[in-house]
């Protein structure tokens, strides 16, 4: 990978969200439909991993997201942030914080 300068990190707006909702995409088997909570809004997403982990398993689930992110459009929902996630053999283990930190709280 290039190394990036730290002006290109410092433009992404990496925030601390909540899975408050989730709900299978038809015809889909990979992918899954979600509401995240900002703090300051709510957003739809795209969530992978559909094949490892029912809708019902991640609500609740402390995230971290790239807000900025241009919105993408998969399946017919429009996807308005990124979820980070370690991938292991194709399967998202999303990143999280351990401390209880207010939603939309900015990673730096």
């Amino acid at each position: 990978m290039p190394n990036v300068s730290y002006d290109d990190f410092a433009k992404l707006d990496i925030r601390v969200a909540k899975i408050i909702s989730t709900e299978p995409i038809p015809g889909k088997t990979r992918i899954i439909k979600g509401t995240i909570d900002l703090g300051y809004e709510k957003r739809d997403v795209i969530i992978g991993g559909a094949q490892y982990y029912t809708p019902e398993d991640i609500i609740g689930k402390i995230v971290i997201v790239i807000a900025n992110l241009e919105p993408k459009k998969m399946a017919g929902v429009e996807s308005n942030a990124m979820l980070l996630a370690a991938d292991v053999d194709d399967k998202p283990f999303w990143l999280t914080v351990n401390e209880d930190i207010p939603l939309g709280s900015p990673i730096k």
